[in-house]
């Protein structure tokens, strides 16, 4: 490899200098490459990566384009370096046995759910494809990697009772008017934390929230949430427009995480498991159906796109299935 490269060296030297100067210049690469190893492979390596983050760079400007969230982007970077810088090729030439591979060492390394590994599965696909129908690879590697099928776990919800305790539990009329506008709307904790106070209708009872990809809709409250809001906000002295701000001063926005530590320390406290802003969103869309209301309406409550995801989220209660096949079945 050493000679080929001394070679090509000199022969695009050929027109420029002359017999005695391409002599010289043969002894100088002679001497100076005599203690180095020259191999081909690490051009090829250090270019497959450069190529690979740049068609990544392409594809997740394409994603943001579309209305992918910041935290949804962030995922899909990080799970696919870590794919490329393992199976260390060129996307043109990573096969469908490399992605197997993968997937299969990293559920045994890290001991990941099935869920998990078909998250990444779908990833994958949606970067493969994209490289597909961009022309830069003639098909994707991940057409003959199937769904991975994953056991359905029935997951809890918050029970009348429960919810009772809760409210018991606040000591502060914050974090009572959270938890009420959590139960009511089931909106997600995302768009919780960028209400702002003009953004309530207290003649209607409802919120105009942005969700994810910045989609605007509509939530509902009933009249306990609007008593409890009304005088969490106769409280506050501060002057920021934020709907929930934190207790002490400078009383900032509540973050995510700060909602969160929230209500799994009142959940502590009141010995409920595994309390968080997402039961309540779960919770009130198994309520919904479990009183009847349609399903597509529950859909348009949550603000899902697809009608599938509104059904993960509902549980219904075992009793009411049991009393419906007495009634229908007998």
């Amino acid at each position: 490899m050493k000679e080929k490269l001394i070679l090509e060296i000199k022969t695009a030297m050929t027109e420029i200098v002359s017999q005695q100067q391409m002599e010289l210049l043969n002894i100088v690469l002679n001497r100076s490459l005599d203690n180095m190893y020259v191999t081909e492979i690490d051009t090829e390596i250090k270019c497959s990566k450069t190529n690979n983050h740049k068609l990544l760079s392409f594809f997740i400007a394409s994603k943001k384009v579309e209305g992918c969230s910041d935290k949804s982007l962030k995922y899909y970077i990080n799970t696919i370096e870590k794919m490329l810088q393992k199976i260390s090729k060129s996307v043109i030439d990573i096969s469908t046995n490399d992605l197997r591979t993968y997937l299969f060492e990293y559920q045994e390394l890290k001991k990941s759910s099935r869920v998990t590994i078909d998250n990444m599965r779908r990833i994958f696909s949606s970067f493969f494809t994209w490289l597909e129908n961009e022309d830069y690879i003639l098909k994707s590697p991940v057409r003959r990697i199937h769904k991975v099928k994953t056991g359905r776990l029935v997951k809890d919800i918050l029970s009348d009772e429960q919810l009772e305790i809760l409210r018991d539990t606040c000591t502060e009329i914050r974090d009572l008017a959270m938890i009420e506008l959590l139960t009511s709307t089931g909106m997600r904790v995302g768009e919780l934390v960028k209400i702002n106070r003009t953004d309530i209708d207290f003649y209607e009872r409802q919120i105009v929230v942005f969700g994810k990809g910045n989609s605007e809709r509509e939530v509902y409250f009933d009249a306990r949430t609007k008593i409890h809001l009304r005088k969490y906000l106769e409280t506050r002295t501060d002057d920021n427009n934020a709907l929930f701000v934190s207790l002490a001063k400078p009383n900032g926005r509540l973050s995510i995480g700060g909602v969160e530590m929230r209500l799994r320390t009142l959940g502590k406290k009141a010995q409920i498991d595994k309390v968080h802003p997402h039961k309540f969103r779960r919770t009130l869309a198994t309520m919904a159906i479990d009183k009847g209301m349609p399903i597509e309406q529950v859909q348009k409550l949550l603000g899902h796109v697809k009608i599938d995801t509104t059904m993960h989220y509902a549980m219904v209660n075992q009793t009411n299935v049991k009393n419906s096949h007495r009634k229908f079945i007998g």
